[in-house]
């Protein structure tokens, strides 16, 4: 990466980026951050998404090394996921660009409803 030009098409730090632009993948790694928990019960935790779109999201951050996909034998047989040592290393920032949110949300807000306001 060049000082230059530090976010050009193959820069590493727009893997990040793209991480953290699908707004599932973000809040379903700080869902997993307690530990092991089952498909249905992380659905509930986060609330709002569809047994569709939270499938999706584990598989992409399965696929990006962040979640763990464990099967357990048994009857009925049992699928935990969890974060990896990567997927928490996403902690942080996750927890960094809510802090900025819950700080700046309101002026955010505002900031829209001028704009629709002023079109």
């Amino acid at each position: 990466m060049t000082t230059d030009h530090p976010f050009l098409a193959d820069c590493r730090a727009r893997l990040a980026f793209d991480l953290l632009a699908n707004t599932w993948n973000a809040v379903t790694l700080w869902a997993l951050r307690h530990g092991p928990v089952r498909h249905g019960e992380l659905r509930d935790r986060i609330g709002g998404i569809s047994q569709k779109v939270l499938t999706e999201t584990l598989r992409r951050l399965e696929f990006n090394g962040l979640v763990a996909r464990t099967s357990h034998a048994g009857s009925p047989p049992r699928v935990d996921y969890e974060l990896t040592d990567l997927g928490r290393t996403l902690l942080t920032p996750i927890e960094t660009f809510g802090a900025w949110a819950f700080e700046h949300g309101d002026e955010v807000v505002a900031a829209q409803d001028r704009y629709t306001r002023d079109r």
